[in-house]
């Protein structure tokens, strides 16, 4: 599989794109797909990142590919880690049985074994910008791994106490967590700066390091999530299905962009709706063509999705505007108009055709943080279902927009376990009702807690600098 940087067409193997995160030219890399590959048989997680990873990430010795599943069969043992559920007339699709309850950790199960043969024995940084979840699912992933080191900043506030028990409780001498007094935009603008950086790369080289990233940036992390939807369609398929709709909560839309490979794969996905909350760029977005985050910012009941500048997006642009089509210099070039427009103007808009190919596939919705509680109880009283506030968010959405409709499916992406935020449950609820908490979840409160680093967006740069 061809791999090229959305902006100047940086051509790169797969190993290479997981190893350098963010391309050269500030794009991100992206796979140049044209036309379906085909459908899985076998509906089970490891045939789906096998059919995946056999695609996408065939740059990759077979042996690494099978150490990657291997390594994520050993993390999920269950005989169905991601079930998909029937609930008031919607298909959850339960991504949220890995060790820190959210989508994330299947592929941060994957990526260190991807990392390590990527890097090829160098020493590699990990730097990660979390507004919740993938911060606990990096350092997870990545503890005690040879050769690996990862750094990730969180809001200091705007996550949940167990979100950041998970961030703060780890204490393997390579993983380090900053909580950082601002959101999650300025924590990924300061990294993404500061891969950019050809000082601070120049510094880290000296040192014998590389920069790399654990973010939905990197293909590493984006590639395993498309098994999610090649699996939903298989299994909806062994159920004389045919086409499906898919509901995503959304933040940095990478989760949703997994969808939409899913569907160029040939899972047959009829429409991707965005569920944002009042952060809701990415709403506005797929329903106007015109991408504007606005000077206000809300910090919410569901923190994850609290995000303005979502990174994944750009992938998105790239492949309406021409990288569907194999013209890889319109896509790069309308690519860098729209990136340099954000930066220079704080917004920018599609051209007419992009705007057509958006529309046809892409529909979105808002659930506010009243509403999101709402249908946190109404779900519990229609099906006896605790769902957690972005996966309300997403089944709000839907029920919205009519869903499911025209007799078509819908399954809706279930990203997190309502464990993770007990206090926006007790509010919900009006009663305790997290009463069995997993494990991994009942244990964090009997942990020490071993990252207490807080600093300014300013001095992001300084806590990298000091691991070099």
């Amino acid at each position: 599989m061809k791999y090229v940087s959305t902006r100047k067409g940086i051509e790169a193997s797969a190993p290479e794109t997981v190893f350098q995160g963010l391309a050269p030219d500030g794009g991100l890399y992206v796979p140049v797909m044209v036309g379906a590959c085909g459908r899985l048989g076998e509906a089970s997680l490891p045939a789906a990142e096998k059919f995946v990873l056999d695609t996408l990430f065939g740059d990759f010795p077979e042996e690494v590919r099978k150490s990657a599943i291997d390594r994520l069969s050993s993390r999920f043992p269950a005989e169905d880690p991601v079930p998909l559920v029937e609930k008031d007339g919607l298909y959850m699709l339960e991504l949220f049985h890995g060790k820190t309850g959210a989508f994330k950790d299947v592929a941060l199960s994957m990526l260190p074994v991807f990392m390590r043969h990527a890097a090829g024995g160098r020493r590699v940084l990990v730097l990660t910008a979390t507004s919740g979840d993938t911060g606990s699912a990096a350092m997870q992933g990545f503890a005690g791994v040879d050769g690996t080191e990862i750094i990730v900043f969180y809001p200091a506030t705007g996550t949940s106490r167990i979100q950041r028990l998970q961030m703060t409780t780890p204490s393997e001498a390579n993983v380090h967590a900053v909580g950082i007094r601002g959101n999650f935009d300025d924590a990924q603008a300061a990294v993404k700066r500061i891969f950019a950086d050809p000082a601070i790369r120049a510094d880290a080289a000296k040192h014998g390091i590389t920069l790399s990233s654990a973010n939905s940036i990197n293909t590493g992390r984006l590639v395993p999530q498309i098994a999610y939807y090649v699996l939903a369609g298989a299994k909806l398929n062994g159920m004389d299905g045919s086409v499906f709709d898919v509901v995503v909560p959304s933040g940095n839309f990478g989760n949703i962009l997994a969808a939409y490979y899913a569907k160029l794969l040939g899972s047959p996905i009829r429409k991707f709706i965005v569920a944002s909350n009042v952060n809701d760029v990415l709403a506005r977005f797929v329903k106007t063509g015109v991408y504007d985050p606005g000077p206000n910012f809300t910090v919410t009941n569901s923190p994850s999705m609290d995000i303005r500048k979502s990174s994944n997006v750009e992938r998105l642009l790239w492949m309406i505007s021409g990288g569907l089509d194999g013209d890889i210099e319109r896509a790069c070039a309308e690519t860098t108009r729209m990136m340099k427009d954000l930066a220079e103007k704080g917004r920018y808009e599609l051209s007419a055709s992009a705007k057509e190919r958006l529309f046809a596939d892409f529909e979105g919705g808002v659930a506010t943080p009243e509403e999101t509680e709402a249908e946190m109880r109404r779900m519990r009283e229609a099906a006896g279902y605790l769902v957690d506030p972005h996966t309300a968010v997403a089944t709000c959405v839907a029920k919205k927009l009519g869903l499911p409709r025209d007799g078509v499916p819908c399954v809706v992406a279930a990203t997190a376990t309502p464990y993770k935020f007990p206090e926006t449950c007790l509010r919900a609820y009006g009663e305790d009702v997290l009463v069995a908490p997993p494990p991994s979840v009942a244990e964090l409160d009997k942990l020490p807690v071993a990252q207490t680093r807080i600093c300014d967006v300013a001095a992001i740069d300084q806590e990298v600098t000091r691991l070099f």
